[in-house]
């Protein structure tokens, strides 16, 4: 296919030592199209950020900007990856994103689009852009706070995630680690505070520690008490509340879920709908591919929308 305008830069190799044989470092530089475009472009985004040309042979504002940004792309090499788009020979990429002018550009990280503009544009305009996609210094720190929390060094990892969020307050990987550092020590609010601010793709993963906590805290009962309060009268939903918080809590999903969905048959309204609550709050921490989920959640939606 083209090449599209200007010179490929940046590909280059590295030269190992030992053997002397090339090892082709990654492309800075890609030819992206219908095919292609959701492993090497979207996937790609994920762990590098990836700027999305989009050009044609026939533009001449693409003969202009195409090359800025190559060069662009060799400066900074490999800290984002191009990825020229022929919109002649790639008409689906060009209908889903709505092409009706180029050059557009885009810009993509972890999965989500974070920047576009439309027309040739100044240097400076595209190296805003850029910076925008480019982790911050505190992303680079919520990095560094994650592996020291992996490696069972909280308080470091506490120190870091602090400075991180010194230096971005938006950080949202900042903000899910300090989260969980408090959730680890017990310090709830804490957690729960800095959960409800975080955003972006690890919303879900802070969603989840938020139920875990939720259930966690719920579940401080005296279980044998309980379970003999259920036999003798099925009918006390208090005590079969406390019950399903005390084995969620414990880990005890199936049983769980099983008493709440029971309180849900039997008054919806019971402590302000506080039994489906209950349940999403195990869905979230169970997450959407686990057999359970499945199960209650289909059983759920009967009683719902008898």
């Amino acid at each position: 296919m083209g090449r599209g305008p200007g010179t490929r830069s940046g590909i280059g190799g590295r030269i190992c030592n030992i053997c002397r044989v090339t090892d082709p470092a990654p492309p800075t530089i890609i030819d992206a199209t219908d095919a292609t475009f959701e492993a090497e472009v979207l996937e790609r985004s994920k762990t590098t950020p990836v700027v999305v040309d989009f050009w044609a042979p026939w533009c001449g504002p693409c003969r202009t900007l195409g090359p800025l940004l190559e060069r662009l792309a060799a400066e900074y090499q490999g800290a984002f990856v191009l990825a020229k788009v022929n919109i002649d020979e790639n008409p689906g990429l060009a209908g889903a994103f709505q092409v009706q002018s180029i050059p557009m550009v885009i810009g993509l990280r972890d999965g989500q689009l974070a920047g576009h503009f439309v027309g040739a544009q100044s240097e400076s305009a595209v190296r805003e852009l850029i910076a925008r996609l480019l982790p911050s210094t505190g992303d680079t720190l919520a990095s560094e706070g994650a592996a020291l929390l992996a490696a069972g060094r909280d308080d470091e990892a506490e120190a870091v995630f602090r400075r991180a969020l010194e230096e971005d307050p938006r950080s949202a990987d900042a903000q899910l680690g300090l989260a969980s550092v408090h959730a680890a020590r017990g310090q709830d609010p804490e957690a729960l505070a800095l959960l409800e601010r975080v955003d972006g793709p690890q919303r879900q993963e802070a969603d989840r520690l938020a139920a875990a906590i939720r259930i966690r805290q719920a579940g401080k009962a005296d279980e044998p008490a309980l379970r003999a309060a259920v036999a003798v009268d099925p009918k006390d939903l208090e005590a079969r509340f406390a019950l399903a918080q005390t084995l969620a809590a414990s880990g005890r999903y199936d049983e769980a879920l099983e008493h709440f969905l029971t309180i849900v048959q039997q008054d919806r309204a019971f402590r302000d709908d506080g039994a489906r609550k209950a349940m999403l709050d195990v869905f979230e921490l169970l997450g959407g591919d686990d057999e359970l989920v499945d199960r209650y959640r289909s059983e759920l939606g009967k009683v719902l929308f008898r």
